[in-house]
């Protein structure tokens, strides 16, 4: 359904990949983060995406649009207990079992916001190492200091080192394993996420915060203090693997 398909999550305007600004599909709070994953996405997947394509637990499929000019087809896969709609399914599975996919059959698989959501995620990533071919790349970003959401099937918060031990135990190697922001944006999610439900100044209040730590990121210590910071104090993890 290719031809059906519109952008959701993320949006891609001037070469610029960020969140979608219609609340529908994310929340006013959420900008600031998912404009976060859209830029890990933006700069790694001309880096690590080719061939055929498994977009895993794909929702909406909101990454079709960055990805589409550098594979060669595509599959979507994601599970009936979601509360995203999902018209674009190739395959409808619960990706907490084994998957219904041949061997060695994907260059690449996109997993994003997904491994939270997974009750047994060391089977999953097995399942995905079994799909995929040799020197094959897995792609997956998750969130650490996060709201819980899509309840109640959010599980899990995954430190650094339990996403390096789980992905080496599969087989995997690790290319890339990044902290996605730091404090100012914790911060700011968290303050942004509590605020927005205040009557009359909650939506000015989120936006002016969001105004002010895009404003501060930017500069030398803002760019600073994310980085030193989101060692011990993520927002998330941005993780490139390959096989």
């Amino acid at each position: 359904n290719k031809e059906q398909w519109s952008p959701s999550k993320y949006v891609l305007k001037n070469d610029n990949l960020k969140g979608s600004r219609d609340k529908k599909d994310v929340t006013i709070s959420s900008r600031l983060f998912v404009d976060l994953v859209a830029s890990f996405y933006q700069e790694n997947i001309p880096l690590y995406v080719s061939g055929n394509l498994l977009d895993l637990g794909c929702g909406k499929v909101p990454l079709y649009e960055a990805y589409k000019n550098y594979i060669s087809d595509n599959s979507c896969v994601d599970w009936q207990n979601t509360i995203h709609k999902n018209p674009f399914l190739d395959i409808e599975t619960d990706i907490n079992q084994p998957l219904p996919i041949e061997n060695e059959i994907f260059d690449t698989v996109i997993l994003s916001d997904v491994l939270e959501h997974i009750r047994k995620p060391e089977e999953l990533i097995a399942e995905i190492h079994r799909i995929m071919k040799p020197n094959g790349k897995f792609i997956l970003n998750v969130p650490f200091f996060y709201w819980l959401h899509e309840q109640p099937f959010d599980y899990f918060r995954y430190t650094k080192f339990a996403l390096q031990s789980m992905l080496e135990d599969a087989g995997f190697k690790v290319l890339k394993l990044e902290p996605m922001g730091g404090v100012p944006e914790i911060m700011t999610d968290i303050f942004c996420k509590n605020v927005l439900a205040v009557p009359v100044i909650g939506k000015p209040t989120v936006l002016l915060s969001q105004f002010i730590t895009r404003l501060f990121l930017k500069t030398g210590i803002g760019k600073k203090v994310s980085k030193k910071t989101a060692e011990k104090f993520p927002l998330g993890y941005f993780v490139v693997v390959g096989k």
